[in-house]
């Protein structure tokens, strides 16, 4: 049971990370970047690695967000 739910979020992580390229908004390429770190962690949670899965889930995915958000932000404040 456990590695169906694990190729179910491989493969949601796959879609999104190929949806990722297509994406026109760059915040919303930068958003699902993020689930598709968080997806990740969660497969590692499922491997048995919690330490690597932590650390994944906090800079891959809360850290880089806020890294590019902030620039996202700060390149539209210089547009105007």
């Amino acid at each position: 049971m456990l590695i169906y739910i694990a190729l179910f979020i491989f493969a949601v992580a796959i879609l999104s990370a190929l949806s990722v390229i297509f994406m026109k908004d760059v915040a919303g390429a930068v958003i699902v970047s993020s689930v598709v770190s968080l997806l990740a962690s969660i497969l590692f949670l499922l491997m048995a690695a919690p330490d690597v899965a932590i650390t994944e889930a906090s800079i891959g995915a809360a850290l880089t967000l806020i890294i590019f958000m902030f620039a996202l932000f700060k390149m539209r404040k210089g547009e105007k």
